[in-house]
């Protein structure tokens, strides 16, 4: 089965509280806007490590190539 943005949207959902979640891809390649309260107080490298653990071995054999970007509420509140 391939993997799709859906199917990575699902997998993040279900392993982190996000208040906005946004993946884009093309079956291979991926990107996501990845909002949580649990990245208040991290580092970059803290807040992959969290989307990590919500994709658990799957970004091992699944998804090779995902671009993450990490933002709390206010982060991205003030995007515009």
């Amino acid at each position: 089965m391939a993997t799709t943005p859906e199917l990575i949207h699902g997998y993040i959902a279900n392993g982190l509280d996000c208040t906005h979640l946004e993946v884009e891809g093309d079956g291979q390649h991926f990107s996501a806007v990845i909002v949580a309260n649990a990245f208040t107080g991290k580092s970059r490298i803290q807040r992959h490590q969290i989307v990590y653990g919500a994709l658990g071995d799957r970004m091992r054999e699944e998804i090779h190539a995902l671009s993450m970007k990490t933002l709390t509420p206010d982060e991205y509140a003030t995007q515009g």
